[in-house]
This record gives C-alpha cells, sequence and structure tokens, in this order.
C-alpha cells in the first residue's frame, strides 16, 4: 500500500492544493452569497472526489482495502453533485450535507493511517487530517446558526489546514518513493 501511495504522492499533493485555494478563496471573499458558497464547494467536493477514486483505482491491485478510497471518492463526488443539481439549498441543509461528507472522509483517512501505522513512520499526518475532518462535520452539526459568515470563515480555516496536511503527506510519499522497492 505504501509503495502505490508514494508512486502516487501527487494526487495527495493535488488534493491539498485544491482545498488550500478552496480555504483562501473563503477567506478572500467572506461575504459571498450561499449560492456562491454552494458552487465552490461543490466544485471542491466534485475535484477532492475525482482524485481520491484515482488514488483507490490505482492503488487497487497491490492495497487489500482500496475500496475505501473509492468510498471516500463517491462521497465527494456525490456531494459535489448534489450541490449543483440544487443550488438553492438553505444553509443549513448545505452545513449538514458538508458535516457528513467531513465526518465520512475523516473516518476513513483515520482507518488509512491506522492501517499504514506498521508500514510507515508519521503516519499521523493523515491521522491528524482526519481528525481535523471529523471535528469540523461535528461542529458544523453542534453550532449550524453561528451564521453563514462564521461558517465561510470555519470551512477556510477547515480546508487550509486539511490542505497543508495532505500536501506534507504527499511529500513525505514522494520522499519514500526511491526507497521502496516495486
Amino acid at each position: 500500500m505504501l509503495a502505490e501511495m508514494s508512486r502516487t504522492w501527487w494526487v495527495f499533493l493535488i488534493r491539498g492544493i485544491a482545498a488550500i485555494l478552496f480555504g483562501i478563496a473563503a477567506f478572500v471573499w467572506p461575504g459571498l452569497t450561499i449560492a456562491v458558497l454552494v458552487l465552490l464547494f461543490g466544485a471542491y467536493a466534485l475535484v477532492d472526489g475525482i482524485f481520491a477514486i484515482i488514488a483507490g483505482i490505482s492503488a487497487r491491485k497491490e492495497v487489500e482495502r482500496w475500496w475505501m478510497m473509492i468510498i471516500v471518492g463517491l462521497a465527494g463526488i456525490a456531494t459535489g453533485v448534489l450541490t449543483f443539481l440544487w443550488p438553492g439549498i438553505t444553509a443549513l441543509v448545505l452545513l449538514y450535507i458538508i458535516a457528513a461528507w467531513a465526518v465520512v472522509t475523516g473516518i476513513f483517512q483515520i482507518a488509512a493511517a491506522i492501517r499504514l501505522r506498521r508500514e510507515i513512520e508519521g503516519e499521523w499526518w493523515l491521522i491528524l487530517g482526519g481528525i481535523a475532518s471529523v471535528i469540523f462535520g461535528v461542529l458544523l452539526v453542534l453550532m449550524p446558526g453561528a451564521g453563514a459568515l462564521a461558517s465561510v470563515w470555519i470551512i477556510g480555516i477547515y480546508a487550509v489546514v486539511f490542505g497543508i496536511l495532505m500536501i506534507v503527506l504527499a511529500f513525505r510519499l514522494r520522499g519514500l518513493q526511491n526507497t521502496l522497492v516495486p
């Protein structure tokens, strides 16, 4: 699994960059209307889902639980598509969709990191990314009335933190690429 992940390190890098760009956009335009936020989040979830599926498919021959990445990818794609199909969605429903997506992807990232514990050092980067996702999702459910502007800032912070963690993981995997025997 580690060998395959190190070969596709760039997928984690792209996911991280996309998350950071999404987070920066949330900070630069904090007064975004909910419709624009829906479309921006939908695009991010769709791109993230596509790259998670690419990672899962490329790992299918060597990784026993490659399907976990496929599930994460499908959750992202489904979330993205749902946001495009119903752009007039209310802020509360959008928050619950984002929260569910964050919790599901976080749980699968933690599970993947636990599986990697015996294979690499520093798997805690993936665990931290998963924990950040779960905490973010739970906070959205517990405090939905914080307002759209506060939600934009929370989403932006989460996206930047998650993106940084994915980029660090990508470069650690890239560094391991030459030390692993394929």
